[in-house]
C-alpha cells in the first residue's frame, strides 16, 4: 500500500530528540522557547508561542481577539472540524463561506456577500498549500487569523503566509509539511496577544485565578520540530517537484491544482485533483491497486450543519481527490499512481 501521507523523519531527527529524552528536560522549557523563534523567524514575525496542537492554538488566537458568544466568525465550509470547533470553544456564531471552485479557498465574493456588523474575526486557511487572495481579506477591516496549517513554506505577494493576518497558527500534527507528531504554534507581531496567548497556554503558577488551559508542547517535541524546520524548504522542493510530474503526465486526464503565479507559490502539501466522474468508485479502485488516495477534506461543515447554498462546495468536495505527494514517494510509487490514475479515471 502506497499511504496517502507520511512523515518524512530520519537519523537527524531521531537523535535529535534523543538527546533531549537523555537530558531528562523533556516538558516544556527551553528547546520549546527555541522552536519559537526559529519559527517566527523563518516566518518574519516578531515571535510564537508553541501550544499542544493546532486546534489550540486556534482557540487561543480567537480567546486574544476577545471573540465571544455575542460574536461571528467567518470560515469556509470547505476545512476541517477542527476549525468550527475551535469557534464552537469561544461559543461564538461560525458563519460560513462557500469555496473557490478552482483554489478550494474561500470564495472572497461570497465572504463580502454574507458580512454583518457582528462578524468580528474572519479564519482564513490556506487550502492544501495554495495561499487565500490575503489582500482582498485583509482590506475587509476585519481581524484576520491565517490558519497557515497546511501552508507552512508558501508565498503570497512574495511574503510568506503566516505574516500576513493579526494573528497565524500552524499545525505539526504527523502528517503535516513539518511535524511533532502533535503540536501547533501561534506566531503574531502583537507582543500583547503572544503575553495573553502565553498565559493562557498554561494553568499553573499563577498570581490569581482565571480560566486556563494545559496546551504546552514538550522539549522532545519541539527537538523534532526544530529538526524538521532546517529541513522545510527542502522538503518544499521535493514536493514541488513531484507536482510538476503530475502536472505533465496527468493534464489530459482530469483538472490539476492551480497556482496563483510568481509571486504567490504553491507548496503541494495536498495535490488535489478533480475527476470528471465518480468519486466514490475512484477512492475504492485505489485501495484495491494498493494506492491511498482520499477526499481532501472529509465532509464540509455546511453538511454536517444541515444547511444548503453551498453550491460551489458540494461541486468541489464531488469531484475532488487528494493522491499521495510527500518527500519519501520513490520514483516506482510515483510512476505506479500516476499509471494508475490514467487508467482508473479513463475506465471509470
Amino acid at each position: 500500500m502506497i499511504p496517502h501521507s507520511r512523515p518524512t523523519i530520519d537519523e537527524a531527527d531521531i537523535l535529535d530528540v534523543a538527546s533531549v529524552l537523555r537530558s531528562g528536560n523533556i516538558a516544556q522549557g527551553s528547546v520549546v522557547e527555541k522552536f519559537e523563534q526559529e519559527l517566527a523567524g523563518y516566518i518574519g514575525v516578531k515571535s510564537g508561542v508553541a501550544t499542544s496542537s493546532g486546534t489550540a492554538a486556534l482557540h487561543l488566537a480567537l480567546i486574544v481577539l476577545d471573540i465571544t458568544r455575542k460574536d461571528t466568525v467567518a470560515l469556509p465550509s470547505y476545512v476541517c472540524t477542527a476549525v468550527l470547533n475551535a469557534v464552537n470553544y469561544v461559543g461564538a456564531s461560525p458563519l460560513l463561506i462557500d469555496t473557490h471552485p478552482d483554489t478550494f479557498n474561500m470564495d472572497v465574493e461570497d465572504l463580502k456577500r454574507k458580512l454583518t456588523p457582528q462578524v468580528k474575526a474572519i479564519i482564513v486557511p490556506h487550502s492544501f498549500g495554495l495561499a487565500s487572495d490575503l489582500e482582498e481579506i485583509m482590506a475587509l477591516g476585519i481581524p484576520v487569523i491565517e490558519d497557515c496549517a497546511q501552508s507552512i513554506g508558501a508565498t503570497y505577494k512574495n511574503k510568506l503566509t503566516g505574516s500576513f493576518g493579526n494573528i497565524s497558527i500552524f499545525s505539526f500534527y504527523a502528517t503535516k509539511m513539518i511535524t511533532t507528531g502533535e503540536g501547533g504554534m501561534v506566531v503574531s507581531n502583537s507582543e500583547e496577544f503572544l503575553g495573553k496567548i502565553r498565559d493562557l497556554r498554561d494553568y499553573d503558577n499563577k498570581g490569581n485565578y482565571g480560566t486556563r488551559y494545559n496546551y504546552k508542547m514538550t522539549d522532545f517535541q519541539a527537538a523534532l520540530g526544530l529538526s524538521q524546520l532546517k529541513k522545510l524548504n527542502h522538503f518544499i522542493e521535493i514536493r514541488r517537484k513531484i507536482a510538476q510530474r503530475y502536472n505533465i503526465e496527468l493534464k489530459n486526464f482530469c483538472s490539476l491544482p492551480v497556482n496563483h503565479g510568481n509571486d504567490s507559490k504553491h507548496i503541494y502539501y495536498r495535490y488535489t485533483i478533480k475527476l470528471r466522474r465518480d468519486v466514490e468508485s475512484f477512492l475504492k479502485l485505489s485501495k484495491e491497486k494498493g494506492i491511498n488516495c482520499e477526499r481532501p477534506v472529509f465532509k464540509p461543515l455546511h453538511r454536517y450543519l444541515n444547511l444548503s447554498g453551498f453550491t460551489s462546495t458540494d461541486r468541489v468536495w464531488e469531484k475532488a481527490v487528494s493522491i499521495p505527494i510527500y518527500p519519501t514517494l520513490t520514483e516506482k510509487n510515483i510512476h505506479i499512481i500516476i499509471e494508475f490514475i490514467k487508467s482508473a479515471v479513463t475506465g471509470l
